[in-house]
């Protein structure tokens, strides 16, 4: 089942409701940003509280948005402000701006999609990811893949796929929030 998956395992922080979900939307749509260093505080409270999660984990890396969107490459900021948060350099997160997966290409959004179309874009956008580091870093590595909401699981799914693909050994992911079932 995992190597179906591509993951073993998705944690999310919270429930993808009310002044949460405003908030990512602020962040990710408007670019208000301040967002970033909230949400990366609680990306390193996630990781702090699930140390059984963490244990093994080589790579935290975040899902990619490419150089071009606009208006903020939400996730790299959050991931930024994470490496910040993290004052005893607890976990392996890239310092700023040294991302270790980039998203080569832009690639059609999910966000309103039915659920063919969302699996549609989400295996283009893993298509474009491409893994910076050396390709001995990601060789039998254990990653932690971090998004900011989870809806179907799809971008997380082909994300996974495609670091597996490129020789990690296990991928494990946690997201902001978490979309409520049925909704």
């Amino acid at each position: 089942m995992v190597a179906q998956r591509g993951f073993s395992r998705v944690d999310a922080v919270a429930v993808f409701s009310g002044a949460l979900r405003d908030k990512i939307h602020k962040l990710k749509y408007d670019g208000a940003h301040g967002w970033e260093i909230i949400f990366g505080r609680l990306i390193v409270g996630g990781m702090e509280s699930h140390p059984e999660q963490m244990k093994g984990v080589d790579h935290v890396v975040g899902n990619p948005t490419h150089a071009s969107r606009q208006p903020i490459q939400h996730i790299e900021v959050i991931m930024d402000a994470a490496y910040t948060e993290d004052v005893t350099r607890h976990f392996p997160l890239g310092a700023p701006g040294a991302h270790r997966l980039v998203k080569k290409a832009e690639t059609s959004r999910s966000a309103n999609q039915s659920l063919d179309g969302k699996c549609v874009a989400a295996a283009a956008d893993a298509a474009a990811l491409t893994w910076t580091g050396d390709t001995g870093d990601i060789k039998g590595a254990t990653v932690l893949l971090v998004d900011d909401v989870f809806t179907s699981g799809s971008q997380l799914q082909h994300g996974a796929l495609r670091l597996r693909a490129s020789g990690a050994a296990d991928v494990r992911g946690l997201v902001l929030a978490r979309v409520p079932w049925g909704a």
